[in-house]
């Protein structure tokens, strides 16, 4: 069992720039494909980014390539979103997810665990 807590949402301005963090519980985080999803309102959840076991690996949704970075620090059961240039289409809640699979990957259903969100308002 992972458990998810995210942080480091709020309030920006367009351009300006937000690092959400996710701790995770539990001694196996380095076994887990971490990523990131986002939920407007009225919209699907949609996938963002993701990392793998070691952060060697990664991908990004191509709304946010360029924009967005994703990483983490296994000592620390860790996985950050540095988001830059921020766009009022970036406003959503964001998810840190977990998954078993080895490599990133952008299918929500099979990440196994969830955080409970963070807000991130982008204004214009």
């Amino acid at each position: 069992q992972v458990q998810l807590v995210e942080s480091g949402g709020g309030l920006v301005q367009a351009g300006g720039s937000l690092r959400l963090s996710c701790a995770a519980s539990g001694r196996t985080f380095s076994s887990y494909t971490m990523g990131w999803f986002r939920q407007a309102p009225g919209k699907e959840r949609e996938f963002v980014v993701a990392i793998g076991r070691s952060g060697g690996s990664t991908g990004y949704a191509d709304s946010v390539k360029g924009r967005f970075t994703i990483s983490r620090d296994n000592a620390k059961n860790t996985v950050y979103l540095q988001m830059n240039s921020l766009k009022p289409e970036d406003t959503a809640v964001y998810y840190c997810a977990a998954s078993t699979i080895a490599a990133p990957h952008n299918l929500y259903h099979l990440y196994n665990y969830w955080g409970q969100g963070t807000q991130v308002t982008v204004s214009s």
